[in-house]
């Protein structure tokens, strides 16, 4: 099944990344991961060229993690550099969007991988304030558990600010994603480190 957001003028782009979301669903048909790094840059690129906005509701839901690529990722007089890979299925990473507030852009931000009866979950406070589709967070609480079993579940000490806090920290203080792609099926984003990622929604 084809993604809905491919027509018959569809940027390359958006073709090669509605093939990741077939992928994830069962195709067969999976870009190279230099093409997906390819068309990640050129949905930056066209996203800072056409100022694109996207709102908090449109992130709202939860988000499998099905491909990465490191911070060195950049295009060179037009051609993309750097490597990606696909995130094994073995090891399901998912992160999820709840706001709270569409008004003032504020909700909570969770983040998890499994690796067989493993589950490592981190949970937080985010802020969208509007500008530049820019999300800032931060992780306070994290749970650790094995077989269903929890063995940790409390304050995750990495956190950089009480969550009571959260609200006056600008976003230079704090991890984000600068996000440049919000379909239905799918969202990207440069990280504050410089990597690139794809999530596809899950139920």
């Amino acid at each position: 099944m084809t993604p809905h957001f491919v027509s018959s003028d569809t940027p390359t782009y958006l073709t090669t990344l509605s093939k990741v979301v077939a992928a994830f669903q069962g195709e067969r048909d999976r870009p190279s991961a230099q093409a997906v790094v390819e068309a990640l840059l050129q949905a930056e690129k066209a996203a800072k060229h056409d100022h694109l906005t996207y709102t908090l509701e449109q992130l709202a839901g939860h988000w499998r993690l099905v491909f990465t690529a490191p911070r060195h990722a950049h295009q060179k007089a037009g051609v993309a550099q750097g490597r990606g890979w696909y995130v094994p299925q073995f090891a399901p990473a998912q992160i999820s969007f709840s706001p709270d507030d569409m008004d003032n852009g504020t909700g909570a931000i969770g983040n998890q991988i499994q690796l067989g009866p493993v589950l490592f979950k981190l949970s937080g406070p985010l802020k969208y304030p509007g500008k530049k589709n820019l999300l800032g967070f931060d992780f306070t609480h994290a749970t650790f558990t094995i077989f269903g079993k929890t063995l940790y579940d409390g304050r995750f000490q990495s956190g950089k600010t009480k969550q009571d806090h959260f609200e006056q920290l600008s976003l230079n203080k704090l991890p984000f994603f600068a996000f440049f792609l919000m379909t239905d099926e799918l969202i990207a984003a440069r990280g504050r480190g410089g990597g690139l990622a794809i999530w596809v929604r899950v139920p």
